[in-house]
This record gives structure tokens, sequence and C-alpha cells, in this order.
């Protein structure tokens, strides 16, 4: 078999479809902590609906659950602790300078 007609034969190798994220029975709730902490990735953020594999009615749903549990205090806006873990060097070295005459 020439090379131009291998190209265009189709490969029999079989898929495996994936489970869809969210199933029949699940609310979408702000207080459905399990489900809503799945889609938010480990910096706080609300990851995209190719990322999460949604439809998007649910990833509206999905982004309105989580801005309001944030708002109710259930889930923090922000997840950076590497911003508090500072250093002693670093934290002299940002005082105020001194001008001496």
């Amino acid at each position: 078999m020439e090379k131009s007609k291998r190209l265009f034969l189709k490969s029999k190798r079989s898929f495996r479809r994936r489970l869809p994220p969210i199933q029949s029975g699940d609310r979408i709730d702000y207080r459905n902590m399990s489900l809503i902490s799945r889609f938010i990735s480990e910096q706080g953020k609300i990851l995209s609906r190719r990322v999460n594999r949604l439809t998007l009615k649910q990833q509206r749903l999905i982004t309105i659950a989580i801005k309001q549990a944030r708002i109710l205090s259930l889930l923090p806006f922000l997840n950076n602790e590497k911003q508090f873990e500072r250093s002693e060097s670093t934290a002299g070295a940002t005082g105020l300078r001194t001008i001496n005459k």
C-alpha cells in the first residue's frame, strides 16, 4: 500500500467515554461543598468549562454557586498561603531608609 493511501485510513482504536462530572441527581447549590470544591483550582480560582467538561448552563450554575459560597464565607476568595510565608531576611530589607546628613 502506498504511503499516501495509508494517511487517510482511520485508526480502529476504541476510546473510553468519560463520565460527566455532574450526575443528573446532583444539585448545584452553594451548600453542596463536595461538588463545588471539584471545580476550584488550588489557588481558589474557578476552572474553565473546557477543563471541567461541563455544559454552558452547568458552568453558569457552578459559577453562581461558588460566588454565593464566597460571599457567605463558606469558601475563601483567594487561597494564597505563600503570600504570608516570608523569611525574616526579606522583612528587614524592606524597611524605610534613613538619610544621614
